[in-house]
């Protein structure tokens, strides 16, 4: 069998009000604090809690043998460390035992690196700051919002300080290649990790589907598949990459998610040549098979693994366009709480909601989503650019006004 990487993303957005046009230059809050703290409730009762206690008895009674990676938004960081200190907590006994890489990523969660390279860093950069203070952690391997990648997102992670990067192992950029090995970014000494994606969302996505033609998915059943990886390519790695809130939110606790997992990972270390691990320990490990070109962006979402879940219609393109062109004059002003709102507005979930094109990935995007569609989605955003443009634009005249006196 081999080396099971198993990284998990953590997030919830600051979901927006339904602000209305009459809430426009009255300084309103322009975040729905109350359902926020209601979601995250009910997220870390039904998933992060359970799954962080599943996680950590995994690693005490395996003596070391099982491991974890994964990543955690820093504005998730933040709800955690203000509302929930209980969670926050066991997510530090995890990374406490030395067998849970945490991985880096964008504080906001937010497309930047494709919008605007300046941005990108200086998020990066405040998350790393964020991991540091609250895990005394200095992550080497990176993932970016959604998996988002191509070649000209490796050199700017690598001048960032990372050794890795983490991707979509989707079958237009691998063609004959096989997920299942260390590669290699093109034009940088990253080494790239690719996602599973069949194996992933067997768990991930289809694990409770009872029209799916493998339910029900048995850890008997999963621990097979994974050693025919073994015996038909001497794999070096199966990345199992999904979200978080697999555990216990996307699949039920009735479902029997965790017992099957439970199952599943006793199976795996049963023959002590297995083993799990982490992206750090397995780019040291393992030389690259290969190099890989990403010659479009990708990423893990929806069937089309592009950006189109965010950019695909003309609602989302106006206000991706109109949050990124106050860039400058957000950075001129250097107002620290006008920041901060302006780049929770750049969040990729409000983007995510305004999506139409529904068909077989519909359910997807109604998730949490507090809106009865993708135009109010949008309406809503639109009147809350137009409030902080206001704001920022006075500033600035004010800030004129001073320094003409």
């Amino acid at each position: 069998m081999p080396a099971i990487c198993l990284y998990l993303h953590t997030h919830q957005p600051r979901r927006l009000k339904k602000f209305s046009i009459f809430d426009i230059g009255a300084h309103n809050s322009y975040f729905d604090d109350a359902n926020n703290r209601q979601v995250l409730e009910k997220v870390s009762r039904k998933s992060y809690l359970p799954a962080n206690r599943m996680f950590l008895d995994l690693i005490r009674r395996s003596r070391g043998r099982f491991k974890i990676s994964m990543s955690i938004t820093g504005i998730l960081l933040e709800q955690l460390e203000a509302e929930f200190p209980e969670v926050l907590k066991s997510f530090k006994d995890l990374v406490d035992t030395g067998c849970c890489e945490l991985v880096s990523e964008t504080y906001y969660h937010t497309l930047a690196s494709v919008y605007s390279s300046e941005e990108f860093k200086n998020q990066v950069a405040k998350q790393n700051g964020m991991l540091k203070k609250l895990f005394g952690c200095e992550p080497k391997f990176f993932r970016n919002t959604e998996l988002v990648y191509n070649n000209s997102i490796a050199p700017v992670v690598s001048e960032m300080g990372f050794t890795g990067i983490l991707a979509e192992g989707w079958d237009e950029i691998l063609g004959w290649r096989s997920p299942n090995f260390v590669y290699r970014a093109k034009n940088s000494p990253l080494r790239l990790l690719v996602r599973n994606y069949k194996l992933s969302d067997d768990i991930g996505f289809r694990f409770s589907n009872r029209a799916w033609k493998e339910w029900p998915l048995t850890a008997e059943k999963y621990v097979g598949w994974i050693n025919l990886l073994n015996i038909d390519s001497n794999a070096q790695t199966l990345n199992l990459f999904m979200d978080y809130e697999t555990f216990g939110e996307h699949q039920w606790e009735e479902t029997g998610i965790f017992d099957f997992f439970k199952h599943f990972c006793w199976m795996a270390l049963e023959n002590p040549r297995n083993s799990f691990t982490t992206p750090s320990r397995l780019a040291a490990a393992c030389e690259p098979a290969g190099e890989l070109d990403f010659h479009r962006l990708v990423s893990w979402a929806d069937m089309e693994r592009d950006l189109s879940a965010w950019t695909g219609n003309k609602m989302q393109q106006a206000a991706l366009e109109k949050i990124y062109s106050l860039e400058k004059e957000i950075n001129e002003i250097g107002d620290p709480a006008l920041g901060d709102e302006w780049r929770k507005l750049q969040t990729s979930d409000h983007f995510y909601y305004m999506c139409t094109k529904w068909f077989s990935d519909g359910d997807v995007h109604k998730y949490f989503n507090p809106y009865e569609s993708p135009y109010e989605s949008f309406i809503a955003f639109m009147n809350v650019y137009r409030d902080i443009k206001i704001k920022a634009d006075k500033i600035m005249e004010s800030k004129t006004k001073v320094a003409a006196k």
